[in-house]
C-alpha cells in the first residue's frame, strides 16, 4: 500500500570531476543536485509512494535549477520553502584502485537550508499530511537550529501516529575534533524518537560509546545491536557490511534486526561505477519493505539488491524501479534487454 513519505534534509549541488582526475587536474565539472533526503524520497517515489522533501532552497536561479531537478526525480515540492541565497556544494573526485573517492564540502553552513530560522516549517501541518519521516545524521551535524528542527519534527510525527526513520550516517569531517563526544547526545535524542534506524556495530561503538570484547564484525554486531534496540526502544535496526576486494569489486551483505531476530541477506559482489548514494538506496529498500509489510528475508534481500544496483548508476540518486530490483534479486547479470 502506497505511503506518504517525507525527508527532512538539504539539497546539495554535486560538482563531479570527469573521469578519474584530481580536482587540481580538471578544467571542467559536471553538476547535479542530491542529498540524502533527495535520494531516499526519489527512490521511494519510484516504488510507488508519494515522496516529499522538507527543505529550503535559495530564491534565485540556482534554486530554480534545483527545483526543476527535483521535479524530474518525481519529488513532491509542497513542503519546500524558498529563501536565502545559497545551496551547499560538494566536489567529488572519483577513486580508482587503491585510491578512494574523495568528497570535499563547500558552503554548507551558509546554505538556505542550514540558515532557515525557527518557524520556517509548519511541522504540525506537515505531520498530518505524511505517514513516514526520514532523517539523516549528516543533517544532524550541521548546527543547533537544524537539530532543533529535527527533534521538533520527529516529535510531532510521533504524536500524529507516524513512523520516524533515522539513518545514523556519521561523518567525522562534519563533526570536527572530538566529534564522537560532541555528537552522542544528539544521536541519542533522535534514537529515542526513532522507530526504524539505519546503523551498524561501528555506530554503536564509536558514536554511542558501547563496549564489546568481540573482535569479528558480525560478532560485534550480534552483541551490540540488540542492546541498542532495547535501550532506545527501536522496532527495526538495519544496515550493511561492505568489503572491497583485490579486483576492485565490492561485496555487500545487508542485515535487519526485528522482533529480536537477525536476518541477513546473501553477500552480493559487483563492480562499482558510482558509489555515492548507495547507502540511501539500501535505506529506501528497508523503508519500502517495512511499509509494504514484507517478511524480513524479503526486505533485506530487496534492500541489498537496491544498494547493489545503485553502484551501477552515475549520480547520487537511485533510479531503479521495484521491478528492476526484484529482477536483480532473482536473475544473474545478462546481456542487452530487448
Amino acid at each position: 500500500m502506497a505511503k506518504r513519505v517525507a525527508s527532512f534534509g538539504e539539497v546539495m549541488m554535486r560538482l563531479q570531476v570527469p573521469g578519474y582526475e584530481f580536482l587540481s587536474q580538471a578544467s571542467t565539472l559536471n553538476y547535479s543536485f542530491s542529498g540524502t533526503g533527495v535520494n531516499v524520497t526519489s527512490a521511494l517515489a519510484r516504488f510507488g509512494h508519494t515522496g516529499y522533501l522538507v527543505s529550503t532552497l535559495p530564491d534565485n536561479a540556482v534554486g530554480d535549477a534545483a527545483a526543476s531537478y527535483l521535479q524530474k526525480l518525481g519529488i513532491n515540492q509542497l513542503f519546500i520553502h524558498r529563501s536565502g541565497d545559497y545551496v551547499g556544494m560538494y566536489f567529488l573526485e572519483n577513486g580508482f584502485g587503491a585510491r578512494p573517492s574523495r568528497v570535499t564540502y563547500s558552503n554548507r553552513l551558509e546554505s538556505s537550508f542550514n540558515t532557515a530560522s525557527e518557524g520556517t516549517y509548519n511541522f504540525e501541518k506537515i505531520a498530518r499530511e505524511i505517514d513516514v519521516v526520514h532523517f539523516c545524521g549528516i543533517t544532524l551535524a550541521m548546527n543547533d537550529s537544524i537539530r532543533q528542527h529535527m527533534k521538533t519534527f520527529a516529535k510531532v510525527v510521533k504524536e500524529n501516529g507516524g513512523t520516524v526513520v533515522f539513518d545514523c550516517n556519521y561523518r567525522p569531517s562534519l563533526w570536527g575534533e572530538d566529534g564522537y563526544k560532541k555528537s552522542k547526545r544528539y544521536y541519542e535524542e533522535m534514537l529515542d524518537l526513532a522507530d526504524i534506524v539505519m546503523m551498524n556495530e561501528k555506530d554503536a561503538m564509536f558514536v554511542l560509546g558501547m563496549k564489546t570484547e568481540k573482535k569479528e564484525r558480525t560478532e560485534q554486531l550480534v552483541e551490540l545491536i540488540p542492546a541498542v534496540a532495547k535501550k532506545y526502544k527501536i522496532s527495526v535496526i538495519a544496515g550493511t557490511h561492505r568489503s572491497i576486494n583485490g579486483d576492485n569489486t565490492h561485496s555487500l551483505r545487508g542485515f535487519i534486526f526485528k522482533n529480536q531476530t537477525f536476518t541477513f541477506s546473501k553477500t552480493v559482489t559487483f563492480s562499482v561505477y558510482d558509489r555515492i548514494g548507495a547507502g540511501d538506496a539500501y535505506a529506501s529498500g528497508i523503508i519500502h519493505g517495512e511499509m509494504e509489510g514484507f517478511l524480513p528475508e524479503k526486505t533485506v534481500a530487496f534492500a541489498a539488491a537496491a544498494g547493489m544496483l545503485a553502484h551501477t548508476v552515475v549520480g547520487d540518486t537511485p533510479i531503479s524501479s521495484e521491478a528492476d530490483i526484484f529482477r536483480a534479486m532473482t536473475e544473474s547479470v545478462g546481456d542487452v534487454e530487448r
